[in-house]
């Protein structure tokens, strides 16, 4: 008896456990522009300690033990297909989880990870010889990137513009305090309300006239929702601007069969592997619902807690007003990268 065919755009955290939940009950195919699934909140770790990145990279082939696997860039996309690598693959349920994309090296799309390593590790040695560095965008990733260098290279001239009066906007005004707090102590140079407009060779000019020179420049500004293979498709009114728009199922609009989650999706919840996790499992319900016609059910979005790190062995816990900083979540950060990691053993 022939299984139905379940289709999943992206090996990320929300792709990656729709293939591992349902490829014991459908036949699965997997679609990634890379080999390999790669835990992205420890990637800031990796830029200034590249031997870390063995612990967070796992080949999609050693986790998934029935699913297919295909490798390559999704070009297209109708009610009843999807075009990659030349070849176009029917589904009955298709899931988008292409994700996001981010400024290199923190996110990139090397196939294999011998290229990715590579790659890192020229982006650590070119940190290792700077002696002054540029952080562009003062949000999650700009401030954890921040805390790293200057852990391991405390000696190093940093410099932050972001164009907000506020650092980590959404988050809690006590995080902000603290983080301040650690930068002045870190002596820090930050630059609020100034966006960059303009670079020629190191030297980098923002909208107030200001220059800053820098031996190396990191942009953290945020993330693109990958979704640029629905533009030309018959699905392109279920877009929003980058983002795919979903219902409290997280089904696309008149699309009963088709399902979106984590970065790419318009859900208002942060862009955390977390939430990623949560919308992948409810997704897999949901197809499996359709198959047994029982009720369907909501995501529910809600706010989950945080944890920013901020070098090895210090960091923040965010969860409504309770902030907790320090050492202990520190370690928390390190324990659920393992206990993440776990789950593609």
């Amino acid at each position: 008896m022939n299984k139905k065919k379940v289709v999943v755009i992206g090996g990320g955290f929300a792709g990656s456990t729709i293939a591992r939940l349902l490829e014991k009950d459908f036949d699965v195919v997997l679609i990634d522009t890379k080999e390999y699934f790669e835990y992205t909140p420890s990637i800031l770790r990796v830029i200034v300690e590249p031997e870390h990145l063995s612990k967070i990279q796992v080949r999609h082939s050693t986790y998934l033990k029935k699913a297919r696997i295909l490798i390559g860039e999704v070009t297209h996309v109708t009610e009843k297909e999807v075009k990659v690598n030349n070849q176009n693959i029917s589904f009955d349920y298709l899931a988008l989880c292409s994700g996001s994309t981010y400024a290199s090296p923190i996110k990139e799309s090397h196939k294999v990870i011998p290229l990715r390593t590579k790659s890192l590790s020229l982006a650590s040695e070119r940190l290792r010889k700077a002696k002054s560095v540029l952080l562009i965008g003062a949000g999650l990733v700009g401030v954890e990137l921040v805390a790293e260098i200057m852990e391991k290279y405390p000696e190093k001239k940093i410099t932050i513009v972001h164009a907000s009066s506020k650092i980590l906007e959404r988050n809690h005004p006590k995080t902000r305090k603290y983080v301040l707090k650690y930068f002045a102590k870190k002596k820090v140079k930050l630059i609020l309300n100034e966006k960059v407009m303009s670079g020629k060779g190191n030297t980098y000019t923002t909208n107030k006239g200001t220059k800053i020179k820098a031996d190396l420049t990191f942009f953290c500004t945020g993330i693109t929702p990958s979704s640029h293979y629905l533009r030309n498709s018959s699905l392109k009114k279920s877009l929003l601007g980058n983002c795919i728009v979903v219902s409290k199922f997280l089904q696309l609009q008149h699309h009963l069969n088709i399902f979106s989650a984590g970065d790419v999706n318009n859900t208002s919840v942060e862009k955390t592997a977390q939430n990623a996790e949560e919308q992948a499992k409810v997704i897999a319900y949901n197809i499996l619902a359709l198959e047994k016609n029982i009720p369907f059910k909501e995501y529910q979005e809600k706010s989950t807690p945080l944890v920013i790190s901020l070098g090895k062995n210090k960091g923040i816990f965010e969860y409504h007003n309770i902030i907790v900083t320090g050492f202990l979540p520190g370690i928390l950060k390190s324990f659920i990268e393992w206990k993440e990691m776990r789950k593609y053993l």
